[in-house]
């Protein structure tokens, strides 16, 4: 398996990462057999947190491979913003882990500048975190987080994080354009390492793996975490891993254009749509969906099953709030479209965009129905 460079820290990671959130899933001898496969196959990067069933994924990681410490870089989150609660936190992930330190140290799903600021106030958690670091229980520090990437952005602009964790998948790139256009570039500038989760888009792209991890692996970062609850899984991941070949950009062209999870609905950010004569900015308008739901939700109900996925995880990263503030404040919105139809025939992808309006007014906007 390649390995990639850990940022500016000297670690070197291995291209797949095995995420510890499924865990929860499975049975305690599951959990092992999984881990030291993973191990056994050249993996060693293995990531969980301190909220993941309040520990037991923690616990499943410390019993299975504490004895292979030395083997692997181990990295946990904890989501306590204060001094004392992170110490808590991290004193107990060590005792679930069964190790005296952590590789990385997370602070987990910073979702808000309040929250930020609360980090990086004094007796915030940032101070005890660097005390951590000070004793050796901690060797380094990242910072993570779902969907829009702007707190991320400013977290990297006032600190020198080792490391940063957020989502990469080619669905959500067109969700968050940001990430790619701004977040990527400046955790390269300041040399933190770029940790990609979420390549499946949480389980979204299942029926397009070999794609969608190949895709992942082809953005610049040191590792791509997934989570892992089967052997099949496991096995599969660790050959997508084994025979990489990146992915050039008329592939990733094709993909976009192709892949059926996108299909009509998802705005691929193209800008062919514009000018529009009512002055709407279209593009941006389905940004702020993507946020909102991921554009998850199309009007339409084909499949139950794929119908009840979408439904779980449209709301998956919490930024309902954020998109429709945005939207508020936008002058003019998706309710003003007067359905002229210039845009249409501009749409590479097929989207009936004054249809895909109407929904974004009824999700953002307050139509009582669309």
């Amino acid at each position: 398996m390649d390995m990639r460079a850990f940022g500016t820290t000297g670690l070197q990671t291995s291209l797949l990462g095995f995420g510890g959130f499924h865990l929860l899933e499975i049975p305690d001898a599951e959990a092992s057999w999984l881990l030291n496969t993973y191990l056994d196959a050249g993996g060693n990067y293995i990531e969980t947190a301190a909220g993941y069933g309040d520990g037991e994924s923690e616990r499943k990681i410390g019993q299975s491979v504490h004895h292979r410490r030395d083997e692997f870089i181990l990295a946990s989150k904890a989501d306590r913003r204060n001094g004392a609660g992170f110490t808590a936190s991290l004193d107990q992930s060590l005792k679930n882990l069964m190790t005296g330190h952590l590789d990385i140290m997370y602070f987990h799903h910073v979702a808000s500048d309040t929250e930020l600021d609360a980090i990086m106030a004094p007796g915030g958690a940032m101070e005890a975190a660097l005390a951590a670091v000070k004793s050796g229980k901690i060797r380094f520090l990242g910072i993570s987080m779902h969907g829009q990437p702007d707190v991320l952005i400013r977290a990297l602009e006032a600190y020198p994080f080792s490391a940063m964790m957020t989502t990469i998948n080619y669905l959500d790139r067109f969700n968050f354009p940001d990430i790619e256009k701004r977040l990527l570039p400046i955790a390269v500038e300041k040399g933190a390492a770029v940790v990609l989760m979420k390549p499946l888009a949480d389980g979204l792209l299942y029926r397009s793996a070999p794609r969608a991890f190949r895709f992942a692996f082809s953005m610049p970062a040191s590792v791509i975490v997934t989570g892992i609850n089967n052997r099949k899984m496991l096995l599969e991941d660790l050959e997508y891993a084994r025979t990489f070949i990146p992915m050039s950009e008329p592939e990733k062209q094709v993909l976009y254009h192709a892949a059926p999870e996108l299909g009509a609905y998802v705005c691929r950010q193209c800008m062919r749509c514009l000018p529009c004569p009512s002055e709407i900015d279209i593009p941006r308008l389905f940004e702020l969906e993507g946020w909102f739901d991921r554009q998850l939700a199309d009007g339409t109900v084909d499949d139950t099953a794929e119908y009840g996925m979408r439904e779980r995880l449209r709301f998956w990263f919490g930024n309902q709030e954020l998109a429709t503030s945005r939207y508020a404040e936008t002058a003019v919105k998706a309710g003003d479209c007067t359905a002229c139809g210039q845009c249409l025939p501009r749409c590479p992808y097929g989207i009936d965009i004054v249809r895909k309006l109407t929904i974004v007014d009824y999700k953002l906007g307050g139509r009582p129905s669309f």
